[in-house]
């Protein structure tokens, strides 16, 4: 018998987040085999809605294979077949199930970078054009990443997945209204100070229609305005592999100066992917309190309350960005101790909590 908590997760992910209607073709993507009960309960709801579904399971290992084994000509090659997939659907639902979460750790930064560029033109399909949401599924190596058991880890996850998002809805509107109308921010802590425009740009709150859990509100700065330094004591994690003690300095919105204490060249290299590298795409705040500690998971991460991510690279084009670039990599300072943040000098957060 299936767990109540993946029938309600599946439910929200199909009819809130999608709102699957009659006749859509729908992709549901997923990492591994492990997320089967989750991935038959989606199947079921969406023929419930009268859409038609199709399942891609990936084996999480090829892509390990792939990055050892594929010559240049096949890091450059373009796949046709999934781009007139993603082009095709109108709605696609991702579920991560990973068996391994350091699977990429020892592949060539170069060749990560160089196949995200010929992918590109899929994610714009996918991210910037089509409904999409994505979800874990919960299993022993998400759980090992927390610290966790297997059994806390579904509690921990279906705790921050299955509420009411009307709810959320309505107090990150308050936010939304504070950043709408702001036109600097300026965010305080250890070794942080740093400013940035945000005149013009409209605020996006997020409760539970693209990722789950949810619980953000963004927006894309202004991208030449972000001026001073920021220290990330939370380590960032992208393409697998984990980057700690990261230290950027900003000058008209580019980053000039680069350093972390572990994978610093990995870091170098992600900012190096293209012109807009080195830019900001997108300032996040989180919003959703249920989510108490860090999981090394961007998924869960960005979304805990009292802390905000920057991402450099690719801004979002409905939040009014314009920075282009093959990477997005968000990172996360933690303001809960000693951390501000301040919207035209007024101070909207303190210790990680909003005081507007």
């Amino acid at each position: 018998m299936s767990d109540p908590r993946v029938i309600k997760l599946a439910d929200i992910l199909v009819n809130y987040s999608l709102k699957v209607k009659r006749g859509e073709r729908v992709l549901i993507n997923v990492s591994s085999e492990l997320a089967k009960p989750l991935v038959l309960e989606v199947y079921k709801n969406v023929l419930k809605a009268g859409g038609h579904a199709t399942v891609n399971i990936a084996f999480e290992e090829t892509a390990n294979i792939f990055y050892t084994l594929a010559a240049k000509e096949q890091l450059l090659d373009f796949p046709k077949a999934k781009f007139f997939e993603a082009k095709g659907a109108d709605c696609v639902v991702h579920i991560r199930a990973s068996q391994n979460k350091k699977a990429l750790s020892n592949v060539d930064s170069k060749a990560i970078s160089m196949r995200s560029k010929v992918l590109m033109p899929i994610q714009e399909e996918i991210v910037n054009k089509k409904r999409w949401v994505l979800c874990n599924f919960p299993t022993n190596a998400l759980a090992q990443e927390t610290d966790m058991s297997l059994e806390e880890y579904e509690d921990f996850l279906y705790g921050a997945t299955n509420i009411d998002w009307e709810k959320v809805k309505k107090e990150e509107m308050k936010l939304k209204r504070v950043l709408d109308k702001g036109k600097i921010v300026r965010i305080v802590g250890k070794d942080t100070d740093l400013s940035m425009s945000i005149k013009g740009r409209k605020a996006i709150p997020c409760f539970g229609e693209r990722n789950m859990p949810d619980g953000e509100v963004f927006l894309s700065p202004i991208e030449n305005s972000a001026e001073g330094k920021i220290y990330y004591d939370l380590p960032a994690i992208y393409q697998g592999k984990e980057v700690l003690g990261i230290h950027l300095k900003f000058n008209e919105g580019k980053v000039v100066e680069a350093s972390a204490e572990k994978n610093e060249k990995f870091l170098i290299a992600m900012l190096d992917t293209d012109k807009g590298g080195r830019y900001l795409g997108e300032l996040g705040i989180g919003t959703n309190y249920g989510i108490r500690h860090f999981s090394k998971d961007i998924l869960f991460d960005e979304k805990i309350g009292g802390t905000v991510h920057l991402a450099v690279g690719r801004s979002y084009k409905d939040a009014g960005g314009k920075n282009e670039s093959a990477i997005h990599w968000d990172m996360i300072k933690d303001l809960r101790n000693g951390g501000t943040i301040y919207v035209d000098g007024r101070l909207i957060q303190k210790n990680g909590r909003f005081c507007y």
